[in-house]
């Protein structure tokens, strides 16, 4: 049943609803970002740094919306780390309503190394592919 290594829980907030009255798509985004963030607080990381100075900056965000959630939804999301390679990865989410066990959204950013000073592209730090790999691997 463990489809992803880490899950957190998120409420549906009334700023987080649109003028349909549900869950707004620019929200979604958003969501991925807080469950990604503690994701790598878990990891002992955090966007600013994962390891060797490097922090993240994100290259390319996908999201298909499944379902409507509606303000006081308790929601869970499902983060997983993917595809790592040189300078960049794939982090997966999955939106889940908790009370019907509804999927409402999932999605994927694509984040790569970067150095804030040098304002460059940079490798991957091993140090966090490793906390990565060990972590993901003892949730299987």
């Amino acid at each position: 049943m463990q489809e992803y290594p880490f899950y957190t829980n998120l409420t549906v907030q009334i700023g987080d609803i649109n003028y349909g009255g549900h869950l707004g798509n620019d929200r979604f985004l958003l969501y991925f970002q807080e469950a990604r963030l503690r994701y790598l607080k878990e990891l002992g990381a955090s966007e600013l740094d994962i390891g060797d100075g490097i922090s993240l900056t994100q290259f390319e965000a996908f999201v298909s919306y499944k379902n409507e959630a509606f303000y006081g939804d308790e929601l869970v999301i499902g983060v997983k780390i993917e595809d790592i390679s040189k300078a960049k990865f794939r982090v997966t989410y999955q939106i889940t309503r908790i009370n019907d066990d509804i999927i409402i959204g999932t999605g994927y950013t694509i984040l790569a190394g970067f150095d804030c000073k040098e304002h460059r592209i940079k490798r991957i730090p091993s140090s966090f592919i490793n906390k990565v790999t060990d972590f993901q691997s003892n949730q299987d």
